[in-house]
């Protein structure tokens, strides 16, 4: 006898219930979960399962009714238990969520985005990060532009010499911009979408750099890059080396350098670091060279003429 799911048997629309759904071979298989905590579970926020499933089940079809049969799922999941079978969906699983819920999330990963942005470009003239309203208006304009340009190559996919043709004003190469999908991480977004600012110029924008000056003995610079031995490497004799040198570790944080002079026992470099790298390399060289390397910054947000 079919599961139900606490539905009228003539109704299968579903209003409380978020699908998690994975293909194995020709079969589909789903589990019927509470709204907004399969994403709670897949973050670590909820840990207990009983208050993501609506239904300690695999179906074929939830809004039938329809459970999986045992064979089906031995088939599809060898020598996995029931448990082991819920998890490997939840976890893997392409959660299906309705429009409202779609829509919010689409707005929670626009706003993300639209945060990143705002806090790397500036404003080439007066160094001046944007407000995240017109960074949002410049993605706006680029995803119109967009759009109106994926319609033109749908209507004319190709001409005489069967290459598709560009749209007035559009050039070929550049990055395009067609809004946030939530699909994909709002860093990797924010990259494509701070590209595709750079290239249009829908507002004048360049990319936002720290101008740091960095010294370091040089006796420290030469030395390989250590790491802490891994737990319970009992053969591991001190600190493990890594591949390259301090210095080439410092130099990997740079974007673009400036000057760099070796003096005497002093070894200086200047140059442009992203700010979100800033930590990083801060907590590498203070790692590295117990304090005897410094960081100096010198300006907070600069721009440069990069490739």
């Amino acid at each position: 006898m079919p599961v139900g799911i606490n539905q009228p048997s003539n109704q299968i629309r579903l209003t409380n219930v978020s699908l998690v759904r994975i293909k194995r071979g020709k079969k589909r298989y789903e589990i019927a979960c509470y709204k907004n905590k399969v994403l709670e579970y897949r973050s670590g926020i909820e840990t207990d399962l009983d208050n993501v499933l609506q239904i300690h089940n695999v179906f074929l079809n939830v809004s039938k009714g329809a459970v999986a049969p045992h064979a089906d799922l031995q088939k599809s999941f060898p020598k996995m238990s029931l448990d082991e079978i819920i998890l490997e969906i939840l976890q893997k699983g392409e959660l299906q969520v309705g429009e409202k819920e779609r829509n919010a999330q689409l707005d929670r990963v626009h706003n993300e985005v639209v945060g990143i942005v705002s806090g790397k470009l500036v404003d080439p003239k007066t160094k001046r990060v944007y407000t995240t309203g017109m960074i949002e208006k410049a993605l706006d304009q680029l995803s119109s532009q967009g759009a109106q340009a994926a319609q033109h190559e749908k209507a004319h996919p190709s001409n005489a010499s069967g290459t598709s043709t560009p749209t007035s004003g559009e050039e070929r190469g550049k990055p395009t911009w067609t809004g946030v999908v939530t699909t994909r991480s709002a860093k990797s977004q924010a990259l494509d979408a701070m590209k595709a600012l750079i290239a249009h110029q829908p507002i004048p924008v360049a990319r936002a750099r720290m101008r740091l000056r960095i010294t370091c003995p040089t006796s420290i610079a030469k030395q390989a890059v250590k790491v802490a031995p891994k737990s319970g490497d009992e053969s591991a004799d001190g600190d493990e080396k890594a591949k390259g040198t301090v210095k080439d570790r410092i130099l990997s944080y740079v974007e673009q350098t400036e000057s760099q002079e070796a003096s005497g026992d002093e070894w200086e470099v200047i140059g442009f670091v992203e700010p979100g790298d800033f930590k990083l390399l801060s907590d590498f060289v203070g790692t590295q060279t117990k304090g005897r390397a410094r960081i100096e910054v010198l300006n907070t947000a600069v721009i440069y003429e990069g490739d």
